[in-house]
């Protein structure tokens, strides 16, 4: 099951050593990482990457889930700059990217606190013991959930409502007077400019779903041709 994994520190150094736990757990074939990072909350509320997977498949952590949930993790300030260049989310990152409940980012933020540290994760795991166990020996404490399936139910029900007002306005302006008319297509342009909006935002979002779901297929085929690697080097 592919799920997204917070693991809160005290110190910076803990936070590296459960990085380090969590790629051991993946080479021992426990789990899988797509993507991890090493954030600070700092003293103001932000969160800092202090530092990331190097670039693969799934590319910078940028428009993934994994780097919306960063962002809402900074809370209402955002994400500041770290390490990692070019990374910079803003408070305003929508959950629905991230693919996580608002509950869970609720329940990150009341440990995370200012000043400590987390290892953040996108993980493929079959059993949560290895990593509790890992994870807690080290003094950190875990949360995680399953990512939700990428849904367009609620936007396209919105999209067919705003459609719904728009033609009966067009109704209405076919049988309006003169000076009724102009104030009626301005509403509708309006209109027709929210939907198609929200049409873009809904292709942009489906565009990006995908994307990353061949990104994770990718990073299996890579991990699984070295694991093959690895095992024939074993036999030479």
């Amino acid at each position: 099951m592919d799920r997204m994994l917070v693991v809160v520190f005290d110190t910076e150094p803990k936070a590296y050593e459960g990085k380090k736990a969590l790629i051991q757990l993946e080479n021992e074939g426990s789990i899988v990482v797509y993507a991890h990072a090493v954030i600070a909350k700092n003293a103001d509320g932000t969160a800092t990457v202090k530092q990331s997977d190097e670039p693969g498949p799934l590319g910078t952590l940028l428009g993934t889930s994994l780097g919306a949930l960063i962002g809402l993790l900074g809370g209402p300030v955002g994400l500041a700059v770290g390490a990692v260049a070019g990374l910079a989310v803003g408070g305003t990152v929508d959950l629905n990217k991230a693919r996580v409940g608002e509950d869970f980012v609720d329940d990150v933020t009341k440990v995370l606190l200012p000043n400590k540290f987390a290892v953040v994760a996108e993980i493929q795991e079959d059993w949560t013991t290895p990593v509790d166990t890992r994870m807690e020996a080290i003094g950190g404490t875990v949360f995680r959930r399953a990512l939700k399936e990428v849904k367009q139910t609620i936007d396209d029900e919105e999209v067919a409502a705003m459609k719904a007002d728009m033609a009966q306005m067009k109704a209405e302006h076919a049988k309006a007077h003169a000076d009724r008319k102009a104030k009626l297509q301005e509403k509708i342009n309006q209109l027709d400019s929210k939907i198609q909006a929200r049409l873009e935002k809904n292709k942009e979002q489906r565009q990006a779903a995908e994307q990353q779901a061949k990104a994770k297929v990718e990073v299996l085929k890579v991990k699984a041709a070295t694991l093959k690697a690895k095992a024939a080097e074993r036999h030479i």
